[in-house]
């Protein structure tokens, strides 16, 4: 399965790189966005360049980022789900937590299909496409 585009959120270089080819190697995506902080994400999200920016099927999530993380970018994304009319996105929470809380507030929050550990892996990201295929194929 080939989405249209995956979001990656993460202020670590390193792991968006990684995470990058993950998705290229696994030919995932037609195009792999990256925002280094949840604000650069609402922005990508809330362009209108659509063809540069295209709304992802799949959002990778960090958690642990400034100056906004992953907890404070759900609740600007809640106010901006409006404005992306009907399209689904499934949000992936991707991190190193180890924090219990963290993984209880992912089970909380209906925004977020899951939590993985990073980093990403082919393998990973295959098990999540074919999880979440209905929900990429009513879109």
């Amino acid at each position: 399965m080939k989405l249209k585009s995956i979001l990656l959120v993460d202020d670590n270089r390193a792991d968006n790189r990684l995470h990058q080819r993950a998705i290229r190697k696994a030919g995932a995506a037609e195009n792999v966005l990256v925002a280094k902080s949840g604000i650069q994400a609402l922005e990508i999200l809330q362009s209108e360049d659509k063809d540069k920016y295209p709304t992802p099927d799949l959002i990778f999530l960090d958690i642990n980022m400034h100056p906004m993380n992953g907890w404070q970018f759900i609740e600007e994304f809640k106010k901006l789900r409006e404005t992306l009319k009907k399209k689904t996105v499934i949000i992936i929470m991707l991190s190193t937590s180890l924090n219990p809380d963290d993984h209880q507030k992912v089970e909380d929050e209906p925004l977020i299909s899951a939590f993985e550990d990073k980093p990403l892996t082919v393998d990973g990201l295959n098990a999540i496409l074919t999880k979440y295929s209905k929900e990429f194929k009513t879109q």
